[in-house]
């Protein structure tokens, strides 16, 4: 799990690195097409091929739809601030499933947890500080917008997950993903610079190893024990953003982010609790 983690915070480096010189939709389209081939050779090498036609193909229209919003809303905040910043307000994703849980899924949340939603959505706007001098941008919002649509996108894999297999679901992702964007992106498709093609192929490899590193990651340990350590991804993007973009997360940001990712872990804590993991 933190080996994926550390691959999507790479492959989101390339997309922040893409999205300088191209548009969102572009971005998107290069973000499913590159990571295809390999996600099939996975797929081929474990066996599962079989696997790929056996599907619910109106759920995963539906997620493609809502992985297609999500990538162009990520991607146009991600170039638009720092990666520290962008995960500081996505991280809000799992806050936002389990209150989606409720109306699709029929699941019973709480007050307690209710109460962790709305104080994750508090640090949410203690990043984006919406103020007569804050940062409340349409980049933010679009970095909101697209936690939303990965919380929703979230409960159709729930979904899916009782009907298709893991392959099948990773699988059709980019291939609606590449296909969905890339005929949005094809009217203003810019010509790729060779010197970008390496930012390209590495999305294309980080983002493969991580989805198979993720995908082992839940068959070894249940996912309750494990989801926590997705929150390490700030680590990663604060080294990125010192690194390569010379930038460090302000106190607002680190302050909403330790609000988001506490309201977080105590939802998972909470999760454990009435699941009987933890007595």
């Amino acid at each position: 799990m933190l080996l994926a983690v550390a691959l999507f915070a790479l492959m989101d480096a390339g997309l922040k690195w893409l999205a300088a010189d191209y548009p969102p939709l572009q971005v998107a389209t290069l973000r499913g097409a590159a990571a295809l081939p390999l996600v099939f050779a996975w797929v081929l090498l474990g066996g599962r091929a079989a696997t790929l036609l056996r599907v619910h193909w109106r759920l995963h229209l539906v997620r493609g739809a809502l992985g297609i919003a999500m990538m162009v809303g990520f991607v146009y905040g991600l170039a638009r601030m720092p990666m520290s910043t962008a995960y500081a307000i996505v991280f809000v994703a799992p806050l936002l499933i389990t209150a989606m849980a409720v109306p699709f899924l029929g699941e019973r949340v709480g007050p307690r947890r209710w109460t962790a939603i709305v104080l994750g959505l508090a640090g949410v706007l203690v990043v984006l500080r919406p103020t007569g001098e804050g940062m409340m941008t349409l980049a933010g919002l679009a970095l909101l917008a697209a936690a939303a649509c990965y919380a929703a996108a979230a409960i159709t894999v729930r979904i899916l997950a009782q009907r298709d297999s893991t392959e099948a679901m990773v699988f059709w992702f980019l291939v609606l993903l590449a296909l969905g964007a890339g005929a949005l992106a094809w009217p203003d498709w810019r010509p790729m610079r060779a010197q970008d093609l390496w930012a390209v192929a590495g999305v294309g490899i980080t983002g493969a190893l991580a989805q198979v590193a993720l995908t082992h990651a839940f068959r070894l340990a249940e996912a309750s024990r494990i989801a926590p350590l997705e929150y390490t991804g700030l680590v990663w993007v604060v080294l990125l953003d010192i690194g390569v973009w010379g930038v460090l997360p302000d106190t607002p940001t680190w302050i909403g982010a330790a609000i988001i990712i506490a309201s977080g872990l105590y939802l998972l804590r909470r999760e454990r609790v009435r699941s009987g993991a933890v007595p």
